[in-house]
């Protein structure tokens, strides 16, 4: 009994994990602080750009904006989860995060990660019922049905990350606590454990492969839909809704490659992952704001009327 409890504690005894980070070279890692320091400051001034832009502009009330706006809140959060801890560990010369606060991390990244997936599939048919089905926009897209929409990505998103860190926090650690990575991810997670971990390894891939491929396959018929009823349209018509399409699908690409890449295949990592991830973590929340204002003139005559009120009220208050 003694031998068995001296076991149990055995394989229970990691307390905290050291992450390996990007580099372990001094220099790449000042270069990197600055690197990122910058994009996570792009990541929180672009998007709170959209969702005060949103706001103040009056375009809550149309459904596109009205989940444009959960889609910038979200990217805020998603970044936060892992880009503050990874800029601080540039510069610290230990990267250690504790037991608890690693099983949080792996939480909130897919929690607000898979929120993230299901906010792109309801945006994709909003833009569906809004081109093929015009007359019938309003009242299909009413804001009851969004709040319903949205709180159903919230719920999903929440499911999903219950399921994976159940599966990781069963699980006894109790050799090596180095995590080749720069946050707690499931797959460098898994290879720390001291049990056989094929069966979590299969869940895991089910679980997140599964909503990936999906939320993926529903995109593409949204999108193959619209494009042929886009045939249809009048050339002004298909302009805009090009326009509209075009930053959406874009977003679609760069977020959901590195998903499909990280999350479509068996419990297995590779060197590349980190920089893989960095794509859906760091990057696509940078560029959802450029994307979504850029290639939408109503975005910018929002924020084009935003600031000449705000001018015209400093001018005034002079």
């Amino acid at each position: 009994m003694a031998s068995w409890t001296h076991s149990t504690k055995k394989l229970n005894n990691i307390t905290e994990f050291i992450f390996r980070g990007l580099s372990q070279n001094p220099e790449i890692e000042r270069v990197c602080f600055v690197v990122f320091l910058f994009f996570y400051i792009v990541i929180l001034l672009g998007n709170f750009l959209i969702m005060v832009t949103v706001c103040q502009g009056n375009l809550f009330k149309t459904p596109m904006y009205f989940f444009l706006n959960f889609l910038s809140f979200v990217d805020i959060c998603y970044s936060s989860v892992t880009a503050p801890k990874m800029i601080i560990d540039f510069l610290a010369n230990s990267k250690t995060i504790s037991y608890v606060g690693c099983m949080l991390q792996l939480f909130w990244e897919h929690f607000i990660g898979c929120t993230e997936i299901f906010i792109l599939t309801v945006m994709a048919y909003d833009q569906y019922v809004a081109i093929c089905k015009p007359l019938h926009y309003m009242t299909i897209m009413d804001r009851e049905r969004c709040s319903k929409m949205l709180l159903g990505t919230w719920v999903g998103g929440f499911l999903h990350s219950i399921i994976q860190v159940a599966l990781v926090v069963q699980l006894p650690f109790c050799g090596s606590n180095e995590i080749d990575h720069y946050f707690c991810d499931i797959h460098p997670i898994l290879k720390l454990a001291c049990s056989d971990t094929y069966a979590v390894g299969v869940v895991v891939t089910a679980n997140s492969g599964t909503i990936t491929l999906v939320s993926f396959v529903i995109l593409l018929i949204s999108y193959t839909i619209i494009l042929v009823s886009l045939r249809k349209q009048s050339a002004e018509g298909r302009r805009k809704a090009l326009s509209t399409c075009g930053s959406h699908i874009a977003v679609v690409i760069i977020f959901f490659g590195p998903c499909t890449f990280m999350y479509m295949r068996p419990d297995t990592t590779f060197a590349e992952d980190k920089m893989v991830v960095i794509f859906y973590t760091i990057v696509t929340p940078m560029l959802n704001p450029l994307i979504y204002t850029l290639r939408n003139a109503e975005m910018k005559n929002a924020m084009k009327k935003m600031w000449s009120r705000k001018i015209f009220w400093d001018a005034n208050n002079k």
